[in-house]
């Protein structure tokens, strides 16, 4: 668990989102935060940002629709079914569909899938597509064993 909390804390710090960050699921084997950003990331610059994160957190980016990414996205349903009631299939294509969601309510949105440290994590930041106001951020870290 503390790994976990380790590399939630380093991508928290990274988008300065630690202010009213808290966590939406915190288990042994996976953990979900929700933060804002206290940084001004331009919609531009938000791709940028995340791809820096990855550096930063000596990461490998997994491709969103490959074997890889459906491994990852099923191991995290499997650790977020075990801790709370879920309705409905896993479903690997749910993320596009989710930043597809996101876009219908007038937010621009960029997400990241990678893995570091024996784990898997997905990073989802959105922002209004004025381009003010806050930048939301998101961060699923996984336990690479099954919860």
């Amino acid at each position: 668990m503390v790994k976990l909390h380790k590399i939630a804390g380093k991508v928290i710090e990274f988008l300065g989102a630690f202010e009213g960050s808290r966590p939406a699921l915190d288990s042994g084997f996976i953990l979900i935060v929700r933060g804002m950003s206290s940084k001004d990331i331009a919609i531009a610059d938000m791709k940028q940002k995340l791809d820096d994160l990855i550096v930063f957190l000596d990461g490998k980016e997994v491709e969103p629709i490959s074997d890889e990414a459906a491994a990852i996205i099923n191991r995290m349903d499997e650790q977020i079914r075990s801790n709370v009631q879920v309705t409905g299939e896993t479903d690997a294509g749910g993320i596009e569909r989710m930043k597809e969601s996101l876009e219908s309510l007038n937010v621009a949105v960029e997400y990241k899938l990678f893995t570091s440290t024996n784990s898997g994590i997905f990073v989802v930041m959105w922002k209004d597509k004025s381009d003010t106001g806050p930048l939301f951020i998101e961060v699923v870290v996984s336990d690479d064993e099954r919860g």
